[in-house]
């Protein structure tokens, strides 16, 4: 039985919980090294203290699971059976009664939760995440050399959109160009859908890419993420086109220097409090406070946000293994914004940088 499943099923003996049955497509993903979106069809895992596990999946997909390297019971069903009797028999042939059932109760839906209801009547359900959040917080090497494959080709895309910058191109249009040329290098997703925003757009820290031109003295924000192997990067670079002016230069100049002082604190036994602190500071001591308006960072793995959140309120204490952003921001509506982001590892050394793209002011004639 495989490490992380091991783990999981010492949380279940301590908690008394007699069976998991996790049914998200990326805690699969994180036991099984299966992944897929199954759509409205189920796709469960079920762990046990001490039985083999199975796993549960549209006859159409058993195939795909055994070449992901499972190699326990594999239960698969057509699109004209009722996936739970499988799922109600298989568990009950491997533990008769139990207390307690573990599920993500932040995924499950109300339909499959009343059915394990149904099935399994008079067992108290209980919550897998925090678990589940905590194993998938610290990368193992394996992981780690994914992430470092994602965040080279997140720097490409950086290159690639730069290299697309001309006036009058729409955001949509250099969007297009970074993708086609991350499909041309075998990038099959984006962890998010990609920004491309230019202008008084740059201000708008979640904003939507449209038909917005470049002109000569905008900002272009460009925030995006590759899929690689199942796991995500995540970088953000502002750039510049043609002269600005001395404001937005201050301003970038004061997210640098955040960006990098956080970079700088962020080692093991620091709290992920300070390090936020320690980019906030500098915004908030440069008179542009009210301006930084989002945590500076997350950790992110098979998901795009995971453990640990780097938010001022955070005591938890990094420590070796933890992979997350640190992106602080400024931006002023109506004309500008500047975020600057880098996906860091901590260290046995402090946190190293996977994200390499160039970060002085890049201006683009």
């Amino acid at each position: 039985m495989n490490e992380r499943i091991l783990k999981l099923s010492s949380w279940m003996q301590e908690e008394n919980i007699a069976v998991s049955f996790l049914t998200s497509t990326e805690n699969i993903f994180y036991l099984s090294n299966f992944y897929s979106d199954p759509h409205e069809r189920l796709l469960g895992l079920a762990v046990f203290q001490e039985k083999e596990p199975f796993l549960i999946c549209p006859a159409m997909e058993k195939e795909s699971v055994k070449e992901a390297g499972w190699e326990f019971d594999i239960l698969a069903y057509s699109d004209i059976e009722n996936p739970w009797e499988l799922v109600e028999k298989a568990v009950k042939t491997r533990i008769k009664a139990f207390d307690k059932i573990a599920v993500e109760k932040e995924h499950l839906n109300v339909v499959r939760y009343e059915e394990i209801l149904h099935r399994f009547s008079g067992t108290k359900i209980v919550s897998a995440e925090e678990k589940l959040r905590q194993l998938r917080m610290f990368k193992d090497a394996d992981e780690i050399a994914r992430l470092r494959k994602a965040c080279a080709l997140a720097d490409y895309a950086i290159e690639a959109g730069c290299a697309e910058i001309r006036e009058g191109k729409t955001e949509l249009e250099i969007l297009a160009a970074i993708e086609y040329e991350l499909k041309k290098k075998g990038v099959q997703k984006m962890s998010f859908d990609t920004m491309v925003l230019t202008g008084a757009n740059s201000a708008s820290p979640h904003g939507v890419p449209g038909q917005t031109k470049v002109q000569k003295g905008d900002f272009i924000l460009f925030d995006l993420g590759v899929v690689i192997d199942g796991y995500c990067s995540d970088i953000t670079r502002t750039v510049a086109y043609g002269d600005i002016d001395d404001r937005k230069k201050e301003i970038y100049d004061i997210v640098l220097k955040s960006q990098l002082t956080a970079i700088e604190a962020s080692r093991a036994g620091v709290s992920c409090a300070d390090v936020d602190l320690t980019a906030r500071n500098i915004i908030a001591g440069a008179g542009f406070g009210e301006y930084f308006t989002h945590r500076l960072g997350h950790g992110l793995g098979i998901s795009v946000h995971e453990y640990p959140s780097i938010t001022e309120t955070n005591p938890l204490i990094l420590e070796k293994g933890m992979f997350f952003t640190i992106e602080p921001g400024i931006y002023i509506p109506g004309t500008a914004g500047v975020r600057i982001e880098d996906d860091v590892l901590i260290t046995d050394n402090g946190a190293e940088v996977l994200t390499k793209y160039p970060k002085e002011l890049k201006i683009i004639s």
